[in-house]
């Protein structure tokens, strides 16, 4: 039999040794935890991926001021003639920056002329025969019948399409000798351009048209002594 000091010591030695075994078991799981997260812990960020935020901002081309109705100035008499002058102008906004250009167009009435009688669909009021190759002409070209004609000038003589520049005797020139207006344009159905601009507008670039009725002495066919209108339509186009 075991005396109580032998009885003791083998109890202490389980004890011990149950200890160690535990010990042993912590450090183990506590080493088990430490290389299940030490790539987390010692590497940081394990993954990424680069993305964008994007935003269209869209053409705003539009007119900032329409043009407005027109009344002629000038009295005209059937018989013996005269002329009447009309102007309107517009004013156009863009942010395109390769900018826009601007067509006039002239309703179809159906007939070979524009400006029409109100009351009699009178037809004697010709649209302008002056052009040269369906280009505006350099001064205003009389003819033994009335006729009605338009130009267009601009703030910025640059935006004025090339057809209404002229160099001192001719239109379609591109160049502007600053002496005014000067080239006129048959009013047509098909849409002419009037404006042309390579650059944005932002704050609005304006130009103006002039509108013109001339009607010779004994004009040929003499006009009915009524109001005559015309209608014609602006359209605006980006680049």
């Amino acid at each position: 039999m075991l005396n109580t000091t032998q009885h003791m010591t083998r109890k202490i030695s389980q004890s011990a040794f149950y200890a160690l075994v535990a010990s042993v078991s912590i450090v183990s799981m506590l080493f088990m935890v430490f290389f299940i997260a030490e790539p987390s812990i010692s590497h940081g960020q394990i993954d990424s991926n680069e993305f964008y935020i994007r935003q269209t901002i869209t053409d705003e081309s539009s007119f900032l001021v329409q043009p407005s109705n027109i009344d002629m100035a000038g009295d005209i008499n059937g018989v013996t003639g005269g002329n009447a002058t009309g102007t309107t102008y517009f004013v156009v906004q863009s942010n395109n920056a390769a900018g826009y250009y601007v067509e006039i167009s002239f309703e179809d009435n159906g007939t070979p002329v524009t400006m029409l009688g109100d009351e009699s669909g009178s037809e004697s009021i010709r649209d302008y025969d002056g052009d040269v190759g369906g280009e505006p002409s350099f001064a205003f070209v009389a003819s033994s019948s009335s006729q009605f004609a338009y130009t267009v000038t601009s703030s910025t003589t640059d935006d004025t399409d090339g057809s209404f520049l002229h160099n001192g005797s001719a239109c379609n020139a591109s160049t502007n000798d600053g002496l005014g207006i000067n080239c006129w344009k048959e009013p047509t159905v098909a849409g002419f351009r009037i404006v042309d601009r390579d650059s944005a507008a932002v704050t609005g670039a304006t130009s103006t048209l002039q509108f013109k009725v001339h009607v010779p002495n004994s004009a040929i066919p003499v006009p009915q002594a009524e109001t005559y209108t015309a209608t014609a339509t602006l359209s605006l186009f980006v680049k």
